[in-house]
């Protein structure tokens, strides 16, 4: 099985291409350029490097979140198109449930807390135990959500975690709160693994169904609710 798949939830972004359950190939995108213009160059040039042509990928994967609301359309409508195109499956993957997979790996029994920068002071998390997502997602202060964490040992992962290191440590004290190895990973990679699994078991849907996960509404959305309240 040939997997293509695309993160935009990241400023930098990346790309990869996994064969029968493996990464052979993984790029991070051009963090000068934005989505729009990298889009689907980034892909094709990925195919190119691999010696793989887009008529041998079998399944489409994209991360559907959270992430720059602006990035996520791009990526997802990307993805679409060339699934559509080709009559192959599309799979939407979780930006959270990526890191999380990455980080499982040295957990060694902690919860894993993925964090995501969601600007203005606020990140999106999510927590997971054992491999499984124990805490939907959603978007705060990370005081707020550190709150409820007590101190229950805890590795945290993603730019969210590293923009607010010395917080989780002042919250939390050194012991029960530690940062993954490598924070900010690339996703593709990993979004291409968890896009296999799932489509090597039938159950997903049609490509047109793939939507974003925004956690919060977007600038426009609150803007207009603002206009129609005054």
């Amino acid at each position: 099985m040939v997997v293509l798949a695309l993160d935009t939830t990241t400023p930098a972004g990346s790309c990869a291409l996994a064969v029968d359950g493996s990464v052979v190939r993984e790029e991070a995108s051009d963090v000068s350029l934005p989505p729009a213009t990298r889009l689907p160059l980034d892909l094709m040039t990925l195919l190119e490097h691999s010696g793989v042509a887009l008529g041998a990928v079998d399944v489409f994967a994209v991360a559907t979140g959270p992430g720059s609301f602006t990035g996520l359309r791009i990526g997802i409508s990307t993805m679409q198109g060339l699934a559509f195109a080709a009559g192959k499956p599309l799979i939407g993957v979780s930006g959270l449930d990526a890191l999380a997979r990455m980080a499982d790996r040295e957990a060694a029994g902690r919860q894993i807390a993925t964090w995501v920068d969601a600007w203005r002071g606020e990140v999106y998390a999510a927590l997971y135990a054992n491999g499984v997502e124990v805490a939907a997602p959603v978007v705060a202060k990370p005081a707020e959500i550190l709150d409820g964490f007590a101190s229950q040992p805890t590795l945290f992962i993603g730019d969210g975690a590293r923009a607010y290191q010395e917080k989780i440590q002042q919250r939390m004290g050194g012991g029960p709160a530690a940062l993954a190895e490598h924070p900010t990973p690339l996703l593709a990679g990993t979004i291409a693994m968890i896009a296999g699994e799932i489509a090597s078991t039938g159950a997903y849907a049609p490509p047109h169904a793939v939507r974003p996960m925004y956690v919060r509404r977007t600038d426009a959305e609150l803007a207009r609710d603002a206009r129609a309240v005054g």
